[in-house]
């Protein structure tokens, strides 16, 4: 009978988090805290509304008396905490409110914590960063969770940051945590502004597919439902004040993701893979652009069992067929009526029911 608080839980892998555990657990009550910013979906997880163990509270993180009303209201056992700014590029235009929301938001929450677990048995803060925060690495080599942090981007930076925060808390008041680092992920509701998610809709719509430099950056992929079952694998088994690094062993370089997604909707939309792939473009590199992230999930995959089961491959043409069969979601985000959805059903502040 856990109640598990989930910070965005509208955003991309809070959304899928949500959907594969919502259900898995009947009796587990699951309360999403989301500020519903630009890339906070709630039609990702609208056909939770109707779950008896499923609610909604629009709060933002660094607010510190709304969580704190959060928490009375609810005393979760667990904090599972994915809200963050997370796209590099607007980190680099716009570092302040990565800084605000990773850090600072960051802090509160484990203030929240602190303040409302009088004892901290049965009690878990769950941590989900990124491999950004260690780096870039040469043509050899993983990232273990022992790695040195060395982050490029204002993003990463404030990963690392609040990672080191959450240990800290743990060393110094004895607070139950848990961290896992993992790969670049990708699957259903990411927000078009990725990597995949853009190239599969540009390839649809006939338009450039931009990328960066010559292509030749190499990152590790994980399908998304493979990552939220490592997370709940950590959280339920995973030692407390560990670190688990989670990565889908599929390194590509970003000209072979972006030609994998061209042939795979040439052969969901019957195209020819070779039209397609004249859209690609290459275009001026991102300033501070790690070279290469590969991870080494040796720890959680022995200790744990953990494994991921979707090839690169199989995952691609899933999330291809499922950006096709979901045009109302990202005609939504396309044209804006998303943010009309959450206005009208949330108001500033609100909840699902």
């Amino acid at each position: 009978m856990k109640r598990i608080l989930v910070t965005g839980g509208s955003g991309f892998i809070g959304s899928n988090f949500l959907n594969l555990a919502v259900g898995r657990f009947p009796k587990w009550t699951f309360i999403n805290v989301d500020k519903l910013t630009y890339a906070g979906n709630p039609l990702s997880t609208q056909s939770l509304n109707a779950a008896t163990n499923y609610s909604f509270e629009r709060v933002d993180i660094c607010d510190e008396t709304a969580v704190r009303e959060v928490f009375l209201k609810f005393d979760p056992h667990w904090v599972i905490h994915f809200a963050a700014e997370s796209h590099v590029d607007r980190s680099i235009f716009g570092p302040r409110d990565f800084l605000e929301t990773n850090v600072m938001g960051t802090l509160t929450l484990l203030e929240a914590c602190r303040g409302q677990w009088s004892s901290f048995d049965d009690r878990l803060f769950y941590h989900v960063s990124t491999d950004e925060v260690y780096g870039s690495l040469g043509a050899e080599g993983l990232f273990h969770e022992t790695t040195a942090y060395d982050p490029s981007s204002p993003y990463s930076a404030s990963k690392a940051a609040s990672d080191h925060l959450v240990r800290a808390y743990y060393r110094t008041y004895g607070l139950p945590v848990k961290i896992s680092n993992c790969s670049n992920n990708y699957g259903p509701y990411q927000f078009p502004e990725k990597l995949i998610p853009l190239m599969i809709l540009n390839a649809l719509e006939g338009r450039p597919l931009p990328v960066y430099g010559t292509g030749e950056n190499v990152r590790d992929w994980l399908y998304v439902e493979d990552h939220c079952e490592a997370i709940l694998m950590v959280a339920d088994k995973g030692k407390i004040g560990q670190t688990y690094n989670i990565g889908g062993r599929a390194e590509k370089k970003n000209i072979d993701v972006v030609t994998a997604v061209c042939d795979a909707v040439a052969k969901a939309t019957k195209r020819d893979p070779g039209d397609i792939r004249s859209l690609i473009t290459f275009v001026k590199d991102r300033p501070g652009h790690d070279f290469r992230y590969a991870i080494d999930s040796s720890k959680v995959e022995k200790e744990l069992g953990w494994r991921p089961r979707v090839t690169f491959a199989s995952g691609i043409a899933e999330t291809v067929d499922w950006y096709l069969n979901h045009r109302d979601w990202v005609d939504g985000i396309r044209t804006g009526e998303y943010k009309k959805w959450i206005e009208v059903n949330y108001g500033q502040r609100g909840q699902s029911r």
